[in-house]
């Protein structure tokens, strides 16, 4: 018998996957969520309507919205809303299927969900009413109300709680199961908890340290570079923070889908470390054209960047592997014979693959933008937008979609029928088409130097605008087909919650090939890989944060605490 210290199996996910659906508390919890993620879908994508119409100068906007008013709704109802509360109803229903909830845990979760969606109505209130025109970034030194900053604190601090629900969920686990490998899922889930948790801790510490006394008029002036290098501190993080959700899809529920096993657990659970040791110390590659911080430190946080694309790598290497046994053990053969054994008339499958392969071309923008000779080319023009739309609205939400057609039903106990497969398949095209359009565009006209986060109007006729007209029609035209695949989306939700036929769903969780290796324990050593992580970060900014305080501007004293100077 294997000697349970060094290797073993990972726990029978396949015994609880053939327990349907979930409790009916849980399910309550998780879809409480995916109702915000919905709302917030639906006026976030209108937002972004307003905004591709507004840049081609044939529209103005009516009641005396400002543009930058309609940005910063969009920017922050999606980026933050959307994927936040998506992604923590999504995990509370992963680690009730896979290590179970507590009655205490669930009043904690709840606790988390109000706390997050008062922040949120603060927030958007303060948007709504003009007093926040600050964008997704709140870079100082714009400056909105303090109820705006105070909403995002409760935000932050909700989801603090929904991190230690789900840790206090799988450590219990593990007491419990002491020599045991956890369950791939909710190691996933502990993971992406963990990365959210050490990273907000830099939102937080500039909202909370520098932005509210400021906005208060408790301070005169705050330190602009603190803020912008606590903010990326958090800022790329998050994009993992988006990404691993999809991740976990990917790699423990699309095999069940397609009818095979996970390739290999040991490689998915290497992924995840590897995203929890180089996701955090990056943020100064958004940084790389801003002066106060040393080259040698952008350099080195430009080296981490690069790191982060292996697990990426290991990812694509992964489920091509799962896709290509699975085609095999359906007796289909030829060099890519494999991919005519997939369920491409199956929508839980065919949006996150078409996610899948929108990363590709994502993941090679983003080493663009992580190059520090290549990002002076596209930097702060709408490129980086194209990109984000990429990354998060085409790979991140279409794979949020596809799992949205089995994780609805099952928590509504209805079925995903025909009628709203075949819708969904539509809405995965028609969504590819206009992101194609709109994001293509959006690359095209920022490599002309068109800006980012501006709505064009402001050059006027002039020779350089006139070059960029022509893709900013474009912008709208695909803006205009996404807000249709919006709609359609939103159709299907409520369908599938009210509507569809009752019935039973399947939870689909993929079980590990018999010909893995059996997963070593070392991944298991919480200590060592959180240690790690925390090494990594100090040594990333401790020395030129130390330095961006002690030079401050002109007239502030050497050294000072960063909540402002005078």
């Amino acid at each position: 018998m294997m000697n349970h210290s060094t290797a073993s199996k990972p726990a029978d996910q396949g015994l609880l996957a053939r327990k349907a659906g979930l409790p009916a508390k849980d399910a309550k919890l998780s879809m409480a969520h995916m109702y915000v993620a919905f709302i917030s879908l639906l006026i976030g994508g209108l937002m972004g309507l307003l905004q591709v119409l507004v840049r081609t100068g044939k529209m103005t906007l009516p009641f005396g919205i400002d543009y930058y008013q309609v940005l910063t709704v969009h920017g922050v109802i999606l980026a933050l809303v959307l994927t936040t509360f998506f992604i923590i109803g999504f995990q509370y229903a992963l680690m009730s299927k896979t290590v179970g909830m507590s009655d205490g845990e669930r009043k904690w979760a709840w606790i988390s969900f109000y706390v997050m969606l008062i922040g949120t109505v603060v927030t958007a209130v303060m948007i709504l009413l003009g007093k926040a025109n600050v964008l997704y970034t709140f870079y100082a030194p714009l400056q909105a109300h303090p109820l705006f900053y105070i909403g995002l604190a409760l935000v932050v601090v909700g989801s603090w709680i929904a991190v230690f629900v789900n840790l206090h969920q799988f450590f219990k686990w593990k007491k419990q199961h002491r020599g045991e490998v956890s369950p791939l899922l909710a190691f996933m889930v502990a993971i992406n908890m963990i990365i959210w948790f050490i990273s907000t801790l830099g939102v937080a510490a500039t909202v909370v340290i520098q932005l509210i006394p400021w906005s208060l008029g408790l301070v005169d002036e705050i330190n602009v570079l603190v803020s912008r290098t606590l903010f990326w501190y958090f800022g790329h993080p998050l994009v993992y923070f988006w990404l691993l959700p999809a991740y976990m899809a990917w790699y423990a529920i699309i095999p069940k889908i397609i009818g095979g096993k996970i390739f290999s657990d040991s490689l998915a659970r290497l992924a995840f470390i590897m995203f929890l040791l180089f996701s955090i110390p990056v943020g100064f590659h958004h940084q790389l054209l801003e002066p106060g911080i040393d080259p040698f430190w952008k350099y080195i946080q430009v080296v981490l960047t690069f790191a982060v694309a292996i697990p990426s790598l290991l990812t694509a290497f992964s489920m091509f592997a799962t896709f290509e046994s699975a085609g095999r053990a359906k007796g289909y053969t030829g060099l890519f014979g494999f991919m005519r054994g997939l369920p491409w008339k199956d929508v839980r499958f065919f949006a996150p693959f078409v996610g899948m392969l929108a990363f590709v071309p994502a993941g090679a923008g983003g080493l663009i933008n992580a190059s520090h000779q290549l990002n002076q080319v596209v930097h702060n023009t709408i490129w980086v937008t194209g990109h984000f739309h990429l990354t998060l609205a085409t790979t991140v939400i279409l794979t949020f979609f596809g799992i949205s057609y089995w994780l609805i039903p099952v928590l509504t106990g209805r079925k995903l029928n025909a009628h709203i497969n075949r819708l969904g398949i539509i809405q995965t095209i028609v969504w590819s088409i206009g992101m194609f359009i709109m994001s293509g565009a959006m690359h095209i006209a920022g490599l002309l130097g068109a800006p980012r986060r501006s709505s064009y109007s402001e050059y006027g006729g002039s020779e350089q605008a006139m070059e960029w007209i022509g893709y900013q029609y474009a912008q709208a035209i695909g803006g205009s087909i996404l807000f249709i695949g919006i709609l359609l989306m939103v159709y299907i939700f409520v369908y599938m919650t009210f509507f569809a036929p009752k019935g039973q769903e399947e939870f689909p969780m993929a079980e590990t090939a018999e010909d893995a290796l059996p997963t070593p324990m070392v991944f298991e050593n919480w200590k060592l890989w959180i240690g790690l992580a925390v090494a990594l970060i100090l040594f990333a900014y401790t020395i030129p944060f130390i330095d961006i305080i002690q030079n401050s501007p002109p007239g502030s004293p050497p050294f000072k605490w960063p909540i402002g100077y005078n």
